[in-house]
């Protein structure tokens, strides 16, 4: 090792961050064990690089004893002395040891220390740089899709998608440009692994506010959104500036932006519905299409009870009972849904004062609703 290492070293500090000091003392430390497996040594050794010059010393650690028992180990009191006339019983001797061609050893135990330090390096960068992005939309290319993830390249390192956060449909090949949310990033010993979704509900917000000059400068935001990939999505929208309309922010000009979405998602059908902080308004709004007539809600459980025109019912309710179901994770509220001619039958228009059951989530009609008010 030479001049020439050590300013190596902190050409590498700079470029990479890695600092100097440290790294040498990662290579002293590899190069004892070198010493001793290359040596057949059991002695206590310390290696010493010069932070100048780049000079390598070995020096022996010994001992002082009275009586020597171990001449590895230790070394006389008088041996001592003769070194030096103010060591004493218990101090450490070093003696140097430096082998003549230790610097062939030396320099083939700094090139692997050294190349595994700016390995985790440029893996500690990669997973800060990526661990803050966390919740960000990324574009990558599909390197190769196995039965269980694909793997995408987004250039600095190689990020999975699991098939379980990939859409429907999705028909992702090798040589695909993907966009999808980054939702954690993990240490693992083959560097950080940065986990996307297509399928969470992120990612649709992200993408309104890539489309959304509105939504990404604050004027509107996105309160909460439901989500079925490859399906069906409901958003709520609020306006920070009374004279911005949510809704239109969103859809835009002739549904420009709302397409754009929706494009991305191959078709994935988006309600935008305006939030409220009345809660049976938010319920009202959040069954859209379906145009509501009356809610009552219940605070204790979180249930809303509406009431809807008998032709909108099963409007309402959505095939599967999807619009009902997404309308209530939206809001966080159960919903009861029942037709006006229901409601009517049962005497309760109106006048809704029965409380539902609350295990009934969406659109089925409990026993509260036959009880005369």
């Amino acid at each position: 090792m030479n001049a020439d290492f050590i300013e190596a070293l902190t050409q590498l500090e700079r470029e990479k961050g890695i600092d100097k000091d440290t790294l040498l003392e990662a290579i002293e430390a590899a190069l004892i064990s070198g010493y001793k497996r290359n040596f057949n040594s059991a002695a206590n050794v310390r290696v010493q690089i010069d932070r100048d010059t780049g000079e390598l010393r070995v020096f022996a650690r010994k001992d002082v004893v009275e009586e020597l028992s171990d001449p590895r180990l230790e070394i006389s009191l008088d041996a001592a002395l003769d070194i030096s006339p103010t060591y004493q019983v218990g101090d450490i001797v070093e003696i140097e040891v430096t082998p003549r061609d230790f610097g062939r050893i030396a320099a083939q135990t700094a090139k692997q220390v050294v190349t595994q330090r700016i390995r985790e390096a440029e893996r500690s960068i990669v997973y800060n740089k990526y661990v803050d992005r966390e919740e960000e939309i990324v574009t990558g290319i599909a390197q190769r899709v196995d039965p269980r993830v694909v793997y995408i390249d987004l250039g600095e390192t190689e990020a999975v998608l699991p098939h379980n956060e990939v859409m429907p449909t999705d028909n992702i090949k090798s040589g695909d440009h993907v966009k999808a949310l980054i939702t954690r990033v993990e240490r693992t010993s083959k560097g950080p692994q940065v986990v996307l979704s297509r399928t969470h509900p992120g990612f649709l917000k992200r993408l309104f506010e890539l489309e959304v000059p509105e939504i990404y400068d604050g004027v509107v935001e996105i309160k909460a959104v439901s989500r079925e990939a490859g399906h069906r999505s409901k958003i709520a929208v609020h306006s920070r500036n009374p004279e911005v309309d949510p809704i239109g922010a969103c859809v835009g000009a002739r549904g420009m932006r709302v397409q754009a979405v929706v494009g991305e998602l191959h078709g994935e059908k988006v309600d935008i519905v305006k939030w409220s902080e009345d809660a049976a308004e938010f319920v009202a709004n959040a069954l859209s299409p379906a145009k509501v007539v009356e809610v009552q809600t219940f605070e204790e459980g979180k249930v809303a009870r509406t009431i809807v025109p008998d032709y909108q019912l099963s409007l309402a309710i959505g095939k599967e009972g999807q619009n009902a179901r997404l309308a209530a994770k939206l809001t966080g509220w159960k919903i009861d849904i029942k037709s006006e001619s229901q409601a009517a039958e049962f005497g309760v228009f109106g006048q809704m004062s029965a409380k539902p059951d609350e295990d009934d989530e969406v659109g089925t009609l409990s026993s509260d609703w036959l009880r005369e008010p």
